[in-house]
């Protein structure tokens, strides 16, 4: 295999960690010294070899560590995986693109054969090798949404489209920004966005709704969210906020490097073609402010936006205990130098 999977964990001890080649493809979120909510949406092309855009779905060293915590999370919570019952086409339409975009993208992990509705799927570093008839759930341990997301980096909702809105009717939600499956499931797309602050002002959902309702079969779109996390702690819903919560209480300038993380979600969107759902994957990617920094257009400009964020947003985003000494801690590493456009290190 030529991605050397890390043996890692996302709570208690915590030894997650970026090895020094997986860095300079980590997605940091700000292409420029400001930053301000909107949709920044542009289309999920194949970009940048090596980088998280490269594939439809991104595998990289931390995939199968990340399985073992998705399933830690629903062994002891199996309402972080939820569809209401006329969600099962959209199910396996999630199944057909995951399987068919991982063993074309990477045929060393990954192997599918199809003959007619008998489909023979290999997954060599979860150690998979299932034969089923395609659209049968009997024929899978679990629904095809669940089966399929335990193989796939990210969370991932489910959109049904009806009334001209978009409804959050499936998903399988284990590593979260501080959001609730259990309690958004059924709801629509304004009523689960509703806690973001200034975004419902500027139209931005409005924007993306419209945007959504639109998206055609084949031509998925992306963007980037960003939050900080105290700790690689994968698993920060409300739910179990009495684990996570009190981490913010640790932050001292003398271990703010190691322990505040910039997470970051790239988010995809697809047309499924059965069901005419969209399905929306949340992929999370960690990095701690050391290693951010290991890259010095990074370090310069993420204390040029931290510097310059919003309180409203610093407030949202839950920063406001540690945000003034992230900005003093980051101020090191700003020589006042011009930055290039764009995401990615020089």
């Amino acid at each position: 295999m030529t991605i050397q999977f890390r043996n890692e964990t996302f709570r208690n001890d915590f030894t997650y960690a970026n090895s020094p080649g997986n860095i300079p493809r980590f997605p940091f979120p700000f292409p420029e010294d400001v930053y301000m909510y909107s949709t920044n949406v542009e289309p999920h092309h194949a970009t940048r070899a090596g980088s998280p855009f490269e594939h439809a779905f991104d595998v990289d060293e931390h995939y199968v560590a990340e399985m073992k915590d998705r399933a830690l999370v629903l062994a002891d919570d199996p309402g972080r995986c939820q569809a209401l019952p006329h969600m099962e086409t959209a199910g396996w339409d999630f199944v057909e693109l995951v399987m068919v975009s991982k063993a074309r993208d990477y045929p060393d992990l990954f192997e599918l054969t199809i003959d007619g509705d008998r489909w023979h799927w290999i997954n060599k570093p979860l150690q998979i090798d299932d034969t089923f008839i395609f659209g049968d759930s009997s024929a899978l341990p679990c629904h095809p949404m669940e089966y399929i997301g335990r193989q796939v980096q990210g969370d991932h909702a489910i959109l049904d489209q009806r009334d001209g809105n978009l409804w959050l009717d499936a998903g399988i939600i284990t590593a979260q920004a501080d959001w609730s499956l259990d309690f958004d499931v059924g709801m629509n797309f304004f009523e689960w966005h509703a806690p973001v602050p200034l975004a419902h002002e500027l139209g931005v959902f409005q924007r993306a709704l419209k945007f959504l309702l639109s998206l055609p079969q084949g031509q998925p779109s992306r963007r980037l969210n960003w939050t900080l996390t105290v700790n690689p702690r994968l698993d920060t819903s409300p739910e179990n906020y009495p684990k996570w919560g009190p981490d913010r209480t640790t932050v001292t300038p003398e271990n703010i490097g190691e322990k505040i993380h910039l997470r970051v979600e790239l988010q995809t969107f697809w047309r499924l073609p059965r069901s005419n759902a969209i399905l929306f994957p949340i992929r999370t990617y960690l990095m701690a402010m050391n290693e951010v920094v290991t890259q010095p257009k990074w370090g310069r400009r993420l204390h040029r936006v931290m510097r310059d964020l919003r309180p409203e947003l610093v407030e949202y985003k839950g920063l406001s205990r540690y945000h003034p000494i992230l900005v003093e801690w980051l101020s090191q590493f700003d020589d006042g130098a011009p930055t290039s456009p764009g995401i990615f290190p020089d």
